[in-house]
Protein backbone atom coordinates (compact mmCIF):
# COMPACT_ATOMS: atom_id res chain seq x y z
CA UNK A 1 0.00 0.00 0.00
CA UNK A 2 1.39 3.38 -0.99
CA UNK A 3 2.18 5.77 1.85
CA UNK A 4 0.30 9.04 2.15
CA UNK A 5 1.90 12.12 0.70
CA UNK A 6 2.62 15.20 2.81
CA UNK A 7 -0.26 17.03 1.12
CA UNK A 8 -2.70 14.23 1.96
CA UNK A 9 -1.49 14.18 5.57
CA UNK A 10 -2.01 17.93 5.89
CA UNK A 11 -5.48 17.60 4.38
CA UNK A 12 -6.41 14.82 6.82
CA UNK A 13 -5.03 16.78 9.75
CA UNK A 14 -7.04 19.81 8.68
CA UNK A 15 -10.24 17.76 8.59
CA UNK A 16 -9.86 16.22 12.06
CA UNK A 17 -8.64 19.54 13.48
CA UNK A 18 -12.22 20.88 13.37
CA UNK A 19 -13.49 17.86 15.29
CA UNK A 20 -10.69 18.01 17.84
CA UNK A 21 -11.23 21.74 18.35
CA UNK A 22 -14.97 21.25 18.77
CA UNK A 23 -14.36 18.42 21.26
CA UNK A 24 -11.86 20.45 23.26
CA UNK A 25 -14.17 23.49 23.48
CA UNK A 26 -17.55 21.85 24.02
CA UNK A 27 -16.54 18.69 25.91
CA UNK A 28 -12.99 18.97 27.24
CA UNK A 29 -13.29 22.45 28.77
CA UNK A 30 -16.70 21.80 30.46
CA UNK A 31 -15.37 18.49 31.84
CA UNK A 32 -12.30 20.13 33.36
CA UNK A 33 -14.46 22.95 34.76
CA UNK A 34 -16.85 20.37 36.24
CA UNK A 35 -14.00 18.64 38.06
CA UNK A 36 -12.76 21.97 39.39
CA UNK A 37 -16.23 22.92 40.65
CA UNK A 38 -16.76 19.55 42.32
CA UNK A 39 -13.73 20.07 44.56
CA UNK A 40 -14.21 23.78 45.22
CA UNK A 41 -16.70 26.38 46.37
CA UNK A 42 -17.78 29.05 43.88
CA UNK A 43 -20.67 31.55 43.74
CA UNK A 44 -20.49 32.68 40.08
CA UNK A 45 -18.12 35.52 40.99
CA UNK A 46 -14.51 35.53 42.06
CA UNK A 47 -12.17 32.57 41.97
CA UNK A 48 -13.15 29.06 43.12
CA UNK A 49 -11.94 28.08 46.61
CA UNK A 50 -10.60 24.55 46.95
CA UNK A 51 -12.54 22.56 49.58
CA UNK A 52 -11.49 19.00 48.79
CA UNK A 53 -14.17 16.36 49.38
CA UNK A 54 -16.47 18.70 51.34
CA UNK A 55 -19.12 18.78 48.60
CA UNK A 56 -19.14 14.98 48.30
CA UNK A 57 -19.43 14.56 52.08
CA UNK A 58 -22.24 17.12 52.12
CA UNK A 59 -24.34 15.13 49.65
CA UNK A 60 -24.26 12.10 51.99
CA UNK A 61 -25.85 14.22 54.73
CA UNK A 62 -28.36 16.02 52.52
CA UNK A 63 -31.87 14.82 53.45
CA UNK A 64 -33.34 16.61 50.42
CA UNK A 65 -31.04 14.71 48.06
CA UNK A 66 -32.02 11.39 49.67
CA UNK A 67 -35.69 12.35 49.29
CA UNK A 68 -35.16 13.11 45.60
CA UNK A 69 -33.35 9.80 45.01
CA UNK A 70 -36.41 8.05 46.47
CA UNK A 71 -38.58 10.18 44.18
CA UNK A 72 -36.53 9.01 41.22
CA UNK A 73 -37.05 5.37 42.19
CA UNK A 74 -40.76 6.11 42.48
CA UNK A 75 -40.77 7.60 38.98
CA UNK A 76 -38.88 4.56 37.69
CA UNK A 77 -41.44 2.18 39.22
CA UNK A 78 -44.19 3.89 37.23
CA UNK A 79 -42.46 5.05 34.07
CA UNK A 80 -40.59 1.93 32.92
CA UNK A 81 -43.63 -0.41 33.00
CA UNK A 82 -45.89 2.27 31.49
CA UNK A 83 -43.48 2.98 28.63
CA UNK A 84 -42.67 -0.68 27.95
CA UNK A 85 -46.29 -1.86 27.92
CA UNK A 86 -47.72 1.10 25.99
CA UNK A 87 -44.88 1.04 23.43
CA UNK A 88 -45.27 -2.71 22.94
CA UNK A 89 -49.04 -2.40 22.45
CA UNK A 90 -48.53 0.50 20.05
CA UNK A 91 -45.93 -1.45 18.01
CA UNK A 92 -48.12 -4.57 17.78
CA UNK A 93 -51.16 -2.51 16.78
CA UNK A 94 -49.08 -0.65 14.19
CA UNK A 95 -47.76 -3.90 12.70
CA UNK A 96 -51.31 -5.17 12.19
CA UNK A 97 -52.59 -2.03 10.51
CA UNK A 98 -53.16 -2.19 6.76
CA UNK A 99 -53.96 1.43 6.02
CA UNK A 100 -52.80 4.84 7.29
CA UNK A 101 -49.82 3.27 9.10
CA UNK A 102 -47.48 6.16 8.28
CA UNK A 103 -50.11 8.73 9.26
CA UNK A 104 -50.68 7.08 12.66
CA UNK A 105 -46.95 6.77 13.33
CA UNK A 106 -46.27 10.39 12.41
CA UNK A 107 -49.22 11.53 14.54
CA UNK A 108 -47.69 9.90 17.61
CA UNK A 109 -44.22 11.20 16.79
CA UNK A 110 -45.57 14.77 16.77
CA UNK A 111 -45.91 14.48 20.55
CA UNK A 112 -42.21 13.64 20.82
CA UNK A 113 -41.14 16.87 19.12
CA UNK A 114 -43.74 19.07 20.81
CA UNK A 115 -42.70 21.87 23.15
CA UNK A 116 -42.47 20.62 26.72
CA UNK A 117 -43.71 23.93 28.08
CA UNK A 118 -46.72 23.96 25.73
CA UNK A 119 -48.00 20.46 26.45
CA UNK A 120 -47.26 20.85 30.19
CA UNK A 121 -49.61 23.85 30.27
CA UNK A 122 -52.16 21.90 28.24
CA UNK A 123 -52.12 18.92 30.60
CA UNK A 124 -52.12 21.09 33.73
CA UNK A 125 -55.37 22.65 32.49
CA UNK A 126 -56.76 19.30 31.39
CA UNK A 127 -56.08 17.65 34.78
CA UNK A 128 -56.95 20.72 36.87
CA UNK A 129 -59.46 20.44 39.73
CA UNK A 130 -62.06 22.28 37.65
CA UNK A 131 -60.66 21.04 34.33
CA UNK A 132 -62.63 19.19 31.65
CA UNK A 133 -61.47 15.74 32.78
CA UNK A 134 -62.58 16.30 36.38
CA UNK A 135 -65.86 17.80 35.22
CA UNK A 136 -66.60 14.59 33.30
CA UNK A 137 -65.61 12.44 36.31
CA UNK A 138 -67.76 14.54 38.64
CA UNK A 139 -70.78 14.39 36.35
CA UNK A 140 -70.48 10.58 36.14
CA UNK A 141 -69.39 9.61 39.65
CA UNK A 142 -69.91 12.67 41.85
CA UNK A 143 -66.27 13.28 42.86
CA UNK A 144 -63.08 14.78 41.48
CA UNK A 145 -59.59 13.31 41.27
CA UNK A 146 -56.66 15.26 42.83
CA UNK A 147 -54.32 14.59 39.91
CA UNK A 148 -51.58 17.01 41.01
CA UNK A 149 -52.42 17.69 44.68
CA UNK A 150 -52.06 14.10 45.93
CA UNK A 151 -48.33 13.15 46.12
CA UNK A 152 -48.62 9.67 44.60
CA UNK A 153 -51.20 10.68 42.01
CA UNK A 154 -48.99 13.61 41.01
CA UNK A 155 -46.11 11.21 40.25
CA UNK A 156 -48.47 8.94 38.31
CA UNK A 157 -49.94 11.86 36.35
CA UNK A 158 -46.52 13.19 35.34
CA UNK A 159 -45.46 9.69 34.25
CA UNK A 160 -48.66 9.48 32.22
CA UNK A 161 -47.77 12.73 30.45
CA UNK A 162 -44.20 11.58 29.77
CA UNK A 163 -45.54 8.27 28.44
CA UNK A 164 -47.82 10.16 26.06
CA UNK A 165 -44.79 12.08 24.77
CA UNK A 166 -42.52 9.09 24.17
CA UNK A 167 -44.85 6.19 23.31
CA UNK A 168 -44.57 6.90 19.57
CA UNK A 169 -40.77 7.11 19.58
CA UNK A 170 -40.21 4.02 21.73
CA UNK A 171 -43.01 2.18 19.92
CA UNK A 172 -41.20 2.78 16.65
CA UNK A 173 -38.10 1.08 18.10
CA UNK A 174 -40.12 -1.98 19.10
CA UNK A 175 -41.95 -1.91 15.77
CA UNK A 176 -38.58 -2.12 13.99
CA UNK A 177 -37.76 -5.14 16.15
CA UNK A 178 -41.05 -6.77 15.18
CA UNK A 179 -40.33 -6.28 11.49
CA UNK A 180 -36.95 -8.00 11.93
CA UNK A 181 -38.55 -11.24 13.16
CA UNK A 182 -38.88 -13.71 10.24
CA UNK A 183 -42.53 -14.36 9.38
CA UNK A 184 -41.65 -18.02 8.74
CA UNK A 185 -41.31 -18.53 12.51
CA UNK A 186 -44.91 -17.45 13.09
CA UNK A 187 -46.16 -19.57 10.20
CA UNK A 188 -44.34 -22.66 11.50
CA UNK A 189 -45.70 -22.11 15.02
CA UNK A 190 -49.27 -21.78 13.72
CA UNK A 191 -48.88 -24.98 11.68
CA UNK A 192 -47.82 -26.74 14.88
CA UNK A 193 -51.03 -25.58 16.54
CA UNK A 194 -49.58 -22.89 18.81
CA UNK A 195 -52.03 -20.26 20.03
CA UNK A 196 -51.45 -16.54 19.52
CA UNK A 197 -50.71 -16.14 23.23
CA UNK A 198 -48.08 -18.90 23.18
CA UNK A 199 -46.52 -17.47 20.01
CA UNK A 200 -46.25 -14.08 21.74
CA UNK A 201 -44.52 -15.46 24.86
CA UNK A 202 -42.25 -18.02 23.20
CA UNK A 203 -41.32 -16.30 19.92
CA UNK A 204 -42.22 -12.60 19.77
CA UNK A 205 -41.15 -11.48 23.25
CA UNK A 206 -37.76 -13.32 23.37
CA UNK A 207 -36.81 -12.09 19.90
CA UNK A 208 -37.77 -8.53 20.88
CA UNK A 209 -35.21 -8.57 23.68
CA UNK A 210 -32.75 -6.13 21.98
CA UNK A 211 -35.54 -3.62 21.34
CA UNK A 212 -36.91 -4.01 24.87
CA UNK A 213 -33.44 -3.47 26.35
CA UNK A 214 -33.06 -0.32 24.26
CA UNK A 215 -36.40 1.06 25.39
CA UNK A 216 -35.69 0.19 29.03
CA UNK A 217 -32.30 1.91 28.91
CA UNK A 218 -33.80 4.99 27.24
CA UNK A 219 -36.63 5.07 29.80
CA UNK A 220 -34.13 4.82 32.66
CA UNK A 221 -31.98 7.68 31.43
CA UNK A 222 -35.15 9.64 30.68
CA UNK A 223 -36.32 9.27 34.28
CA UNK A 224 -33.09 10.76 35.60
CA UNK A 225 -33.54 13.69 33.20
CA UNK A 226 -37.19 14.65 33.82
CA UNK A 227 -37.46 18.42 34.29
CA UNK A 228 -40.04 20.33 32.26
CA UNK A 229 -43.22 18.50 33.26
CA UNK A 230 -42.85 18.59 37.07
CA UNK A 231 -41.24 22.03 36.99
CA UNK A 232 -44.09 23.55 34.97
CA UNK A 233 -46.99 21.66 36.55
CA UNK A 234 -46.18 21.00 40.22
CA UNK A 235 -42.95 22.89 40.84
CA UNK A 236 -41.62 19.81 42.65
CA UNK A 237 -44.60 19.50 45.00
CA UNK A 238 -46.69 18.41 46.71
CA UNK A 239 -44.44 17.65 49.70
CA UNK A 240 -41.39 17.51 47.36
CA UNK A 241 -42.68 14.22 45.93
CA UNK A 242 -42.27 15.29 42.29
CA UNK A 243 -38.95 17.05 42.85
CA UNK A 244 -36.48 15.52 40.39
CA UNK A 245 -32.70 15.58 40.25
CA UNK A 246 -32.67 18.15 37.43
CA UNK A 247 -35.02 20.49 39.30
CA UNK A 248 -32.85 20.17 42.41
CA UNK A 249 -29.73 20.92 40.37
CA UNK A 250 -31.37 23.98 38.83
CA UNK A 251 -32.60 25.30 42.19
CA UNK A 252 -29.24 24.67 43.83
CA UNK A 253 -27.22 26.31 41.08
CA UNK A 254 -29.36 29.33 40.18
CA UNK A 255 -31.69 29.97 43.12
CA UNK A 256 -29.39 29.08 45.98
CA UNK A 257 -26.34 30.31 44.01
CA UNK A 258 -24.34 27.17 44.71
CA UNK A 259 -23.12 25.76 41.38
CA UNK A 260 -20.36 23.73 43.07
CA UNK A 261 -22.80 21.59 45.03
CA UNK A 262 -25.10 21.37 41.99
CA UNK A 263 -22.16 19.90 40.06
CA UNK A 264 -21.73 17.15 42.66
CA UNK A 265 -25.47 16.39 42.45
CA UNK A 266 -25.10 16.10 38.66
CA UNK A 267 -22.15 13.72 39.05
CA UNK A 268 -24.09 11.58 41.54
CA UNK A 269 -27.10 11.47 39.18
CA UNK A 270 -24.90 10.42 36.25
CA UNK A 271 -23.23 7.66 38.31
CA UNK A 272 -26.59 6.33 39.53
CA UNK A 273 -28.08 6.39 36.03
CA UNK A 274 -25.07 4.66 34.47
CA UNK A 275 -24.95 2.02 37.24
CA UNK A 276 -28.65 1.26 36.90
CA UNK A 277 -28.33 0.89 33.14
CA UNK A 278 -25.52 -1.65 33.63
CA UNK A 279 -27.63 -3.62 36.13
CA UNK A 280 -30.65 -3.62 33.78
CA UNK A 281 -28.56 -4.81 30.83
CA UNK A 282 -27.01 -7.63 32.84
CA UNK A 283 -30.42 -8.78 34.09
CA UNK A 284 -31.95 -8.79 30.60
CA UNK A 285 -28.93 -10.45 28.99
CA UNK A 286 -28.73 -13.05 31.75
CA UNK A 287 -32.41 -13.94 31.30
CA UNK A 288 -31.87 -14.40 27.56
CA UNK A 289 -28.79 -16.58 28.19
CA UNK A 290 -30.79 -18.77 30.56
CA UNK A 291 -33.53 -19.18 27.96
Amino acid sequence: MASLSAKEKRFGTGIIAFYLTHTAIFWGYPFVWMVMLAFSRWRFVGRPTFVGLANFLRILQDSNFIRIVLNTLNFLAYLIPMLLISSLIFAIALSRMRYFKTFVLMSFLVANVSSGVAYSIMFSNLFAVNGPLNRIVYSLFGFTIPWFSDPQLAVFSICLIVTWKFVGYYGMIIYAGLQAIPSSLFEAAKMDGASNWKIFWTITLPLLNPSLITVTVFATTLTFGIFTEPYMITGGGPMMRTMTLLIYMYDTAFRRIDPSYATVVAIAAAVMSFSLVIVIRRIFEREVALV
